[in-house]
């Protein structure tokens, strides 16, 4: 880093990214120099859309461009892997969309490269880094509810997708679990840490992808998790944290909410509500602005979205599949 502003490069040019890339030009120290795309077309209209200097057709010229602090990889997650390790290895600064990448394997090879390239690596879990979340977690952390007895959660949606969109597609990781269920798994390790046994249960579709999935997630503590996902209906979106003193309700968007209740035992419910500035519209600047604070500090990896963290989500995205069945193509069998 060379000045003031943090200056950003752009990997892909899908919605995510744009999603992403309007909520960044709202971040007065951040500057966004260059996009890139497998061609040029879409690369010259993303940044003739947001006005960036600089666009490429290719992940190489990206990739090589020394004027870039970081690079936020917003691809399929099938190509996380290739894209931030071709950006990794040039010496580029990276934040990758979730899930991180395919398995456990492939994130382990991105931390390995970042780490011993002294680069900073972030996964985009914009859910860890909203002021809401930290909110809740340092009321359980402080004991607001006592100990953590149980989580629940889910994210489910009704895609109505053709067998041949990426939410279908095995060769593009497709399934809820990776697209949603990252969600409340990770919603459920940030309070919990990885679990220490998996039970799972899925809806396979003909291409051998889950429609929905469910899981219990168990710990040495005596704590339990029932998550769930799905890409067939919709669902309220919500989570429940119960602890041996009370309880915390988030009724809705528990991954980016604008209120939760507080229910601590014999007192009265305790209701926290967002900054309207913090609403889903500008939700993804705060993990951009963490990942900002961590550049300027010097530091490779951000304490609200641990390297170790991601992994170990990773793992249990890994063990979820493997007990319902679903595999991507090149994986091991």
């Amino acid at each position: 880093m060379t000045g003031q502003n943090v200056r950003w490069g752009i990997l892909a040019t899908g919605g995510m990214a744009a999603t992403f890339t309007a909520d960044l030009v709202d971040l007065p120290d951040a500057e966004i120099v260059a996009v890139a795309s497998r061609s040029p077309e879409p690369a010259k209209a993303f940044a003739e859309r947001f006005g960036i200097p600089r666009a490429y057709g290719d992940w190489e010229s990206l990739a090589r461009d020394e004027e870039i602090d970081i690079v936020y990889v917003a691809t399929p997650h099938s190509a996380h892997r290739a894209a931030a390790g071709l950006c990794l290895e040039a010496g580029r600064n990276v934040l990758c969309e979730k899930p991180f990448t395919l398995n456990a394997r492939e994130a382990a090879e991105l931390v390995g490269l970042a780490r011993d390239g002294g680069l900073f690596l972030m996964e985009a879990m914009w859910m860890y880094c909203h002021p809401m979340v930290r909110r809740l977690k340092e009321l359980i952390d402080d004991g607001a509810i006592g100990e953590v007895r149980t989580v629940q959660a889910d994210f489910g949606l009704a895609a109505n997708v053709s067998a041949s969109h990426r939410l279908r597609d095995p060769a593009l990781g497709g399934g809820a679990l990776l697209d949603l269920g990252v969600y409340p798994v990770s919603f459920a390790q940030l309070l919990l840490g990885e679990p220490s046994e998996i039970v799972a249960k899925a809806a396979l579709s003909e291409e051998g992808v889950d429609l929905q999935t469910g899981a219990l997630l168990s710990w040495e503590s005596g704590a339990i998790a029932s998550v769930h996902c799905s890409i067939v209906g919709g669902t309220a979106t919500s989570a429940s944290v119960t602890g041996s003193a009370g309880r915390i309700d988030i009724p809705y968007g528990f991954f980016f909410p604008d209120r939760f209740v507080l229910h601590r035992d014999g007192e009265d419910a305790e209701e926290f509500v967002a900054d309207p500035a913090d609403g889903a519209r500008n939700s993804l600047k705060h993990e951009a602005a963490e990942a900002m604070r961590a550049l300027r500090a010097g530091e490779t990896e951000s304490p609200l979205v641990p390297l170790d963290g991601t992994l170990a989500v990773m793992r249990t995205l890994d063990t979820i599949r493997e007990r319902v069945g679903v595999r991507y193509p090149g994986e091991a069998g």
